[in-house]
């Protein structure tokens, strides 16, 4: 029986699939909605985390970041003996010591094998199969090339075993520092050079300039000078 009002009843079909539009439509925006509430949820987690380490960082106190430990090796003198010139012992004494600054030994021990009970290090190397001779010039080569270059002339002067020292390639460790390069702590001399009481000693730290530290120091010591950021005018006066 038709209906007289002239209203088109919509078909099952057509009402099935618009529904199911604003159903679809209704998920994806609870998805994106979940989606932001889970990625919020992430950033306030990752913030407490860092908030927790910097309240930690901050109740430790600053440890000392160098090691607590150092690196020794040993040598015997006779290594040397192997070579078959005064050059060729130079250049193996130079390769001992780049590779134990590579590898950041901290002190080298040379020693005799033969076993004598020898006082004194002063002496030269005569020749090979000479006992004694050869642990004194490896020893006299690598505090040659362990000391920064602008303090070698008032530590070492002219000596037979150092005759082919010149050739040897710069070690570069981090205690050579060069004439421009800025770094916290220099290696110097206390040079001969009067100063008024209570106004420390001058030390050559290879810079342009002396340096004036606070302590009054005797002549040709070797020392460590720890150097302001900001130096002053003039010459400059740092603690050592």
């Amino acid at each position: 029986m038709a209906d007289g009002s002239g209203v088109k009843r919509p078909r099952e079909g057509e009402e099935r699939k618009i529904d199911w539009r604003k159903w679809k439509k209704e998920k994806k925006e609870e998805k994106k909605k979940w989606k932001e509430i889970k990625l919020f949820r992430k950033l306030e987690k990752e913030k407490m985390q860092e908030l927790v380490e910097k309240k930690k960082e901050e109740a430790e106190p600053n440890k000392d970041e160098g090691r607590h430990y150092t690196v020794s090796v040993a040598l015997p003198g006779s290594i040397l003996d192997n070579a078959q010139s005064p050059e060729l012992r130079t250049y193996l004494a130079g390769q001992i010591a780049r590779a134990c600054t590579i590898f950041c030994v901290d002190e080298i021990v040379v020693f005799d094998e033969q076993g004598e009970d020898s006082k004194t290090v002063e002496g030269e190397f005569e020749g090979i199969k000479k006992r004694g001779h050869a642990c004194v010039q490896l020893a006299r080569i690598l505090q040659y090339l362990e000391c920064p270059q602008y303090l070698r002339k008032s530590f070492f002067p002219k000596h037979q075993d150092l005759q082919f020292a010149g050739l040897l390639n710069p070690l570069d460790s981090p205690h050579h520092v060069r004439i421009d390069e800025e770094s916290e702590y220099r290696e110097g001399v206390v040079l001969v050079r009067p100063t008024k009481p209570g106004q420390g000693s001058f030390v050559n730290c290879g810079m342009r300039k002396e340096v004036q530290i606070d302590k009054k120091l005797e002549a040709g010591l070797r020392v460590t000078v720890r150097l302001e950021k900001q130096p002053s005018p003039g010459n400059y006066q740092q603690p050592v």
